[in-house]
């Protein structure tokens, strides 16, 4: 009896082992689009998404910006750049949205001022299209996530793209092949209007009519609550875009600023479970960019809704703005 017992704790224990190390530990592939210009919680939520790859979490495979804006990609790279990707493709629309906040716009221009990049404007990025077909057609079958932080401006015309180069397929299949789920900071629920949806009315609503795998949505009412940045600005960080671009806006948003981008990369990469409950149903876009929501268990979308405090998630989103890159 006195072997037994240690015996069966020694099998337990290394099958606890095997089933642990059997489950798979790789990255998460995304492509990450923002609308960099018009908010700055596209930079945190950057800054979170490169956390995560240096945490072995995601593949970065391409960073493309949805705003026109001139600095847009710049920042992009910028940061980046910072995190020692300079390397990332990147992309912008071809037409489409050019929209700028309506507060001075001032970080950008001191983040392009201060730190090291190649692209002057965003009108010399490639075709954002051409970068997603390039980069889908060579991926494995339904394995890249898209966060889409901004206008729906690049997914529509994705997904009405043409065979061409890159794939025989038209823009749908090839999502349909490729994509396992997009995940969108977009609408309000159970209903309202949002500024990603409304900036590109027409987009969202063919992206949210047509798009052939699962979608998540993050909505308003989520990341208003997630207030992040007093942490960071306070802290001894050195030489960062991150805190750089925190530090000007919080001499306005004195209370820190609301996180609806960082919210979307965290569920994008590490999934909901820990974090949200979620409701299955169906977004329609109207045509004055507002949307309803309608309960369905057979629905295309779900949205997210609170579970983690929003204490703590707050707490854990800005730990990963505030990481710092690792030193080549």
């Amino acid at each position: 009896m006195k072997i037994k017992i240690p015996l069966l704790l020694v099998i337990s224990l290394l099958w606890l082992f095997i089933s642990c190390s059997s489950r798979s530990s790789s990255p998460v592939s995304i492509i990450f689009d923002t609308d960099m210009g018009p908010d700055y919680d596209d930079v945190g939520a950057l800054a979170v998404l490169h956390s995560l790859a240096d945490k072995g979490e995601a593949n970065i495979l391409a960073t493309v910006s949805s705003n026109r804006f001139t600095y847009a990609v710049p920042c992009i790279e910028l940061i980046n750049t910072y995190f020692n990707r300079p390397y990332l493709p990147l992309g912008a629309p071809g037409k489409g949205p050019y929209v700028l906040d309506s507060r001075p716009q001032v970080w950008p221009d001191s983040l392009v001022t201060n730190y090291p990049h190649t692209i002057r404007s965003t009108a010399d990025a490639p075709d954002a299209v051409d970068v997603y077909r390039r980069i889908l057609s060579v991926q494995p079958d339904a394995s890249v996530n898209i966060i889409t932080v901004g206008f729906l401006t690049n997914l529509a015309a994705l997904l009405h793209s043409p065979a061409d180069r890159h794939s025989e397929l038209d823009g749908k299949a090839l999502v349909k092949k490729k994509v396992r789920r997009l995940y969108s900071m977009a609408g309000r629920f159970p209903h309202g209007r949002e500024f990603n949806v409304f900036s590109d009315t027409l987009a969202s609503i063919t992206v949210f009519n047509e798009w052939p795998t699962p979608v998540l949505l993050s909505g308003y009412e989520i990341g208003r609550e997630i207030m992040t940045g007093l942490r960071l600005v306070a802290s001894d960080i050195q030489n960062s875009p991150i805190k750089d671009a925190f530090r000007i806006c919080l001499k306005v948003d004195v209370d820190g600023r609301e996180s609806w981008d960082q919210v979307t990369v965290l569920v994008g990469v590490r999934g909901t479970q820990k974090y949200f409950d979620t409701v299955v149903g169906r977004m329609t876009v109207l045509p004055d960019g507002s949307n309803t929501w309608e309960d369905d268990p057979n629905g295309p979308h779900e949205h997210i809704v609170w579970k983690m405090p929003k204490e703590e998630l707050t707490y854990l989103i800005e730990d990963l703005m505030m990481h710092q890159p690792h030193q080549p």
